[in-house]
């Protein structure tokens, strides 16, 4: 049995690349069933590569502006916005002006899988891969690895 926790997001963990900075709350082992994750999102940085899934993800603008990627199709986002993708629907979501602060959930229970389809449209953000994979490394090919780190003070509005 796992023991149950409170974790206020400036003591999580956090990851950094130059697509911006997250926390996805866990400690030592993944969540079985949900993932949550709290992202950061420099103006003109996706959160992910245009992807798809097998299970049903939301995402819910807290604060600041984004651009809304979905199934070929581009959509402004703003604070208190929430996103609800379906299975298998292509998406992204990339910050703008200011940049964004994003919660993202979705259901770890189901078939695993999942692809980067080639999309120009997300191409214009640097959220596309180049030609359609499964293959997450070669999604991300042009980005570094996120590097662990603790809250940088100041990321998140008081």
């Amino acid at each position: 049995m796992t023991d149950w926790y409170v974790l206020n997001a400036r003591d999580a963990q956090w990851s950094v690349n130059e697509l911006g900075w997250y926390s996805n709350f866990e400690k030592a082992e993944r969540f079985p069933e949900f993932g949550i994750n709290l992202n950061v999102l420099p103006p003109g940085k996706p959160m992910a590569m245009y992807h798809h899934e097998p299970c049903q993800e939301g995402f819910l603008v807290l604060d600041g502006d984004a651009v809304l990627i979905i199934d070929g199709e581009e959509r402004p986002l703003r604070k208190w916005d929430y996103v609800h993708c379906p299975r298998d629907v292509p998406h992204v979501v990339v910050g703008a002006g200011e940049g964004a602060l994003v919660l993202a959930v979705g259901s770890r229970v189901g078939p695993d899988g999942g692809a980067y389809p080639h999309e120009p449209l997300a191409a214009k953000y640097g959220a596309s891969a180049v030609e359609d994979t499964d293959d997450p490394r070669v999604a991300y090919a042009a980005y570094a690895p996120p590097e662990k780190r603790p809250y940088p003070e100041g990321l998140l509005p008081d």
